[in-house]
């Protein structure tokens, strides 16, 4: 791998040089007559460590915009019918499309749970993004479904081996009301012999939460503790209704919750996400989009502001939700979810970086850098993405990117056609 020398950028107030060796940050100081393979300008930037969307469904790019003002079972059951029509080509093209976005919004590394996981890997590969890529499972309490899907996750897992370090499997359960019982325990202890990272949905919406305790007498947290499937490997999306006991469990356990503001509001699932209780627990705390049928983006820097705003109002507390701690929740909090070394900009770490453009409105006065960067700007912000030490997009534009738009709308029109 070759050298990228990025001079005379802000990092932290201060103006200096980033010297990247392999996919490294080897060195952060002045570099006067340092060469390197590739120099980039940094002079009217800053730089933060690339951000993490720790929940999506990355190509259901495709479905964005399609169901709006229905609640999440009626939205479910619509997406679902759309779903089952989808194939390889379209889900490699939603993926990327997705991806692309997300270079676009300053995010470096998603977590991702959807279908057809190698359509998503070959896309993810292509464009040079982190990835960590789910096999999900969802069986419907069929018997036969779940042997099918346990079968698929053992040959992608296989198959996997051979994707580049950047990419990474992991496996998802969509959630306790969608699976059986035996099948996440499978894909559990499947998670745990192989040292994978293990996702699902959790405490998503009041009803779910509901007919669980009815059912089990158990929320749907104390169930995936009763079933041995919290802990540091494990990232939860939602975690919106959760109890006092929920709270202590995930804590103890130190488990990820994935907070999805946007997707949450639009849905109306609910928004007193209890962020001070988890974080004090002891629990792990990131932030993610959703899918793009939910949440319309895959903007991190636009769910961040969100998050914020949110904690404020429904607490009453203008204190909460700090902005150094907020973007910690976006990328060092998620680099620990991961198992990676990222989400600083720091020597010897991932050089996993963004350049942020400050030559603008959003960033006058200057007083405060993250101020403006999450409650001033824009996404549009975003110049210069690096991923594992590569150059993904400079200047705004991503490879292949007018291919990439043409061929998603193509897709989008095909799958969601009336049959």
């Amino acid at each position: 791998m070759g050298t990228l020398l990025i001079r005379n950028v802000q990092l932290d107030g201060r103006t200096t040089d980033i010297f990247v060796e392999g996919n490294r940050i080897a060195r952060i100081g002045r570099t006067e007559g340092a060469t390197a393979d590739r120099v980039i300008d940094g002079t009217g930037k800053a730089v933060i460590p690339g951000l993490v969307n720790m929940h999506t469904h990355s190509a259901m790019t495709l479905l964005r915009s399609c169901y709006e003002d229905v609640p999440l079972k009626a939205w479910l059951d619509r997406v679902w019918a759309v779903e089952a029509r989808l194939d390889e080509d379209a889900v490699y093209w939603g993926a990327k499309l997705a991806i692309l976005e997300m270079l676009k919004t300053g995010t470096t590394c998603f977590l991702d749970m959807y279908w057809m996981t190698p359509a998503i890997a070959r896309a993810a590969e292509e464009m040079g993004i982190r990835a960590f890529i789910s096999y999900n499972f969802l069986d419907n309490f069929d018997h036969d479904k779940a042997e099918k899907q346990y079968a698929e996750c053992e040959a992608v897992y296989a198959q996997s081996r051979q994707w580049p370090s950047r990419l990474q499997f992991c496996v998802a359960v969509h959630a306790d009301y969608t699976t059986s019982e035996a099948t996440m325990l499978r894909a559990g202890m499947f998670a745990r012999d192989h040292d994978l990272v293990f996702t699902a949905h959790l405490a998503e919406t009041l009803s779910e939460t509901q007919e669980d305790v009815i059912q089990m007498s158990l929320t749907p947290a104390q169930h995936f503790n009763r079933l041995g499937l919290l802990g540091p490997q494990t990232v939860l999306a939602h975690g919106l209704w959760l109890d006092d006991h929920d709270v202590e469990l995930l804590g103890g356990t130190g488990t990820t919750v994935v907070h999805n503001i946007n997707s949450n509001l639009k849905l109306a699932s609910g928004y007193r996400f209890k962020y001070n209780e988890l974080r004090d627990a002891g629990a792990n705390v990131c932030i993610g989009t959703d899918g793009a049928a939910s949440s319309n983006n895959l903007d991190i820097r636009e769910s961040m502001k969100t998050m914020a705003l949110l904690q404020k109002a429904w607490r009453e507390d203008p204190s909460a939700m700090p902005l150094d701690e907020l973007m910690d929740v976006a990328t060092v909090n998620a680099a620990r979810a991961l198992g990676i070394d990222a989400g600083r900009v720091a020597e010897g770490a991932l050089a996993d970086l963004v350049l942020v453009d400050t030559c603008s409105e959003a960033f006058v006065p200057s007083a405060n850098f993250i101020g403006n960067l999450i409650l001033s700007a824009n996404s549009s912000c975003f110049d210069t993405v690096i991923v594992d030490g590569r150059v993904v997009m400079e200047g705004r534009r991503v490879p292949g990117e007018r291919e990439i738009l043409e061929k998603a709308e193509e897709t989008a029109r095909r799958i969601n056609k009336e049959q």
